[in-house]
């Protein structure tokens, strides 16, 4: 299995590389277009702020290759959030990679403390290789202020003040808000589901 981090230069790569180690795969990690487009798996981290990220990619001129992956993609966290159309931050509007309909805006919290930081529990939507053996009510590990809607992509939600994306699909691009890498049992499920997904 070849499975390629993509070095977004904003994310915390060694911990996503160790997750997927303990699983029995060494991924690269790269920022090269053509072991990019290359890999059989693609993963997209990140931490930090959406126009940075954005910009990195744009300054690595990754945003054409990442647009046009084929294979299965995840995007982790901040890297989840560039996967949708459009990333409202610090009052800009961010263009993301339009893989996924939809905007990503502030998390409305209500009195609950922002930023959203720790154990939540997952409610599933609907059925996808990707939530494999993941129940309503296991809990996974978030850190974020911004989030996608619930929408058609849509196939985990959480709750935080409001209704919120967990996890999102659209084709061969899946999306987790949380940090799998950080979530144990849970987290490594599904990291192993998206190597063993076939398309």
């Amino acid at each position: 299995m070849s499975l390629v981090i993509v070095d977004t230069g904003c994310a915390n790569l060694a911990s996503v590389k160790y997750a997927f180690e303990r699983l029995g795969v060494s991924p690269v990690i790269s920022d090269d277009a053509g072991v990019i487009k290359a890999a059989q798996r693609v993963v997209l981290p990140g931490v930090g702020s959406a126009p940075f990220a954005m910009r990195n990619i744009e300054i690595k001129q990754l945003k054409p290759v990442l647009s046009g992956l084929t294979q299965p993609v995840i995007g982790i966290c901040l890297g989840m959030q560039l996967l949708f159309e459009m990333l409202e931050e610090g009052g800009k509007r961010v263009e993301g990679l339009g893989l996924v309909e939809g905007a990503v805006t502030e998390l409305q919290t209500g009195d609950l403390p922002a930023p959203h930081m720790g154990w939540n529990t997952l409610t599933p939507l609907r059925d996808d290789p990707l939530l494999e053996g993941v129940n309503a009510g296991d809990f996974a590990y978030f850190v974020h202020s911004f989030a996608a809607g619930v929408s058609n992509a849509t196939i985990a939600k959480a709750e935080y003040g409001s209704p919120f994306s967990a996890v999102v699909r659209q084709g061969n691009v899946w999306g987790c808000q949380f940090h799998p890498e950080r979530s144990s049992k849970t987290g490594a499920q599904i990291l192993k589901n998206f190597l063993d997904i076939k398309l």
